[in-house]
């Protein structure tokens, strides 16, 4: 039971960590109006590219594509702005952009799934981000405080433990929530 969402769990958090090597990285120097102007219509020329390139497809394979092709084109255009500015507010935009692209990949692939496995792959996908969000976020401008990251981070985790009791049943699956509240705080 475990191992499949842990491996599983264990690619979205790798995904995760590869996406500065996955979308390349814009912001080497600062970019005048002019160079800005002009990579953003490179972003959007190969979003359009992309897009076209996922009508070959058909069904969820199509989907995924779809949300690959979005994000890699939001994120780019994070590091386009912060490649400008070089505010620090727009370093955290970057890394929010990153990990909300790898969320919306994440659940588009958990559509494959069906019943519990589905919404644990979805759960899963979201604890992820959530963590990812909190490490920028505590790095940035906003500034998350370590309690408060720390706790969101617990949180995540506690529901995916928690989604993944929802396929016991009985005793089982009391036994499985009970533990589930012990490990992460829950009362």
């Amino acid at each position: 039971m475990t191992s499949n969402f842990t491996l599983r769990a264990s690619a979205l958090a790798a995904a995760a960590l590869t996406l500065p090597l996955f979308f390349g990285s814009a912001y080497a120097a600062l970019l005048s109006k002019d160079e800005l102007k002009m990579g953003k219509e490179r972003v959007a020329t190969t979003y359009n590219a992309d897009q076209a390139s996922c009508k070959m497809l058909a069904g969820n394979a199509r989907d995924i594509c779809k949300e690959e092709a979005k994000g890699k084109a939001s994120v780019a255009r994070a590091e386009l702005q912060y490649s400008y500015s070089e505010k620090p507010k727009d370093l955290t935009k970057v890394g929010e952009a990153k990990a909300n692209a790898v969320h919306e990949v994440a659940k588009e692939r958990c559509d494959d799934l069906a019943g519990n496995d589905k919404s644990v792959c979805r759960k899963e996908a979201r604890a992820v981000m959530v963590k990812a969000l909190v490490d920028v976020r505590s790095t940035g401008e906003i500034n998350i405080t370590t309690a408060e990251g720390k706790q969101k981070k617990l949180d995540a985790d506690y529901k995916v433990a928690a989604e993944q009791c929802e396929m016991l049943a009985g005793a089982a699956k009391a036994d499985c929530i009970t533990s589930a509240k012990n490990r992460f705080g829950k009362t």
